[in-house]
C-alpha cells in the first residue's frame, strides 16, 4: 500500500511540477510578460491615461492646501 501511494505522490508532483516550470506554466509566462506589463503601467503614470474612479477617468485637481511638512 505505501509503495503505491508513494509512486502516485511522485507521478503527481511530476506532473504539477511540469505545469508549473515547464514552458508554458505560469511562472515562465509572467517572466515573459512581466516587463511588457510594467512598461504599460509606467506609460500611464507618465501620460496619465488607462485610470479610472467609478468610470470617470481621472483628473487633476490643484491641492486646495500646501502639503503637511511631516514634522511634529
Amino acid at each position: 500500500m505505501t509503495t503505491e501511494v508513494v509512486l502516485l505522490l511522485g507521478i503527481f508532483v511530476f506532473l504539477v511540477g511540469g505545469l508549473f516550470f515547464g514552458e508554458k506554466g505560469p511562472i515562465k509566462v509572467f517572466e515573459k510578460s512581466g516587463p511588457r506589463l510594467a512598461a504599460r503601467v509606467e506609460k500611464q503614470l507618465a501620460v496619465g491615461r488607462g485610470f479610472k474612479v467609478q468610470g470617470r477617468p481621472l483628473q487633476f485637481v490643484a491641492p486646495s492646501k500646501p502639503p503637511e511638512t511631516g514634522a511634529l
